[in-house]
């Protein structure tokens, strides 16, 4: 193995266990890739290029695989999300009813573009296309909680709530 090997990655090493543990207990069988690259989401927060060359190795697969699964889906993340995420909804319901004006003032608050991360780790900012709450029009969650009918106003108060 060559000096950028896995062994040299600095991934969490009781996480590692915890993750190769679930796939250890899979049958192996098609389809399995999804619910691994969930688990090991669910494990570490999200799925560096490190983590998908052991997720590779280990299922004796290609990594060009894991990669095309992984940058497919929208829910995967290859980029660490903040201790607490905010997702502002711009679905057609939310924009009419001021979205874009709810994301430009999380924007400003924040300091952040959408896919980015506070350098503490504390907020990551993301815009979704909808999150199936069209009646609470504009839409945010923090996390997994929902706030409806937003207004730029209330979006000092929404981060005060996460400091």
């Amino acid at each position: 193995m060559s000096a950028s090997s896995i062994s040299d990655i600095k991934l969490d090493q009781e996480k590692l266990h915890q993750l190769d543990d679930f796939i250890d207990g899979m049958s192996n069988q098609k389809g399995e890739l999804i619910s691994i690259l969930h688990k090991a989401q669910e494990i570490f927060g999200y799925l560096p290029k490190e983590l998908q060359q052991h997720i590779a190795k280990k299922l004796n697969i290609p990594v060009s695989k894991v990669y095309g699964v992984v940058s497919f889906y929208s829910f995967f993340n290859m980029e660490p999300k903040g201790e607490h995420p905010i997702s502002v909804c711009m679905g057609t319901a939310c924009y009419v009813r001021g979205a874009e004006k709810v994301l430009n003032e999380f924007k400003k608050q924040l300091n952040l573009e959408v896919g980015e991360t506070t350098p503490d780790g504390k907020f990551s900012l993301l815009s979704l296309r909808c999150v199936g709450a069209c009646g609470l029009a504009p839409v945010v969650m923090v996390g997994e909680k929902v706030y409806g009918h937003v207004t730029p106003e209330m979006v000092k108060e929404i981060i005060k709530e996460y400091k």
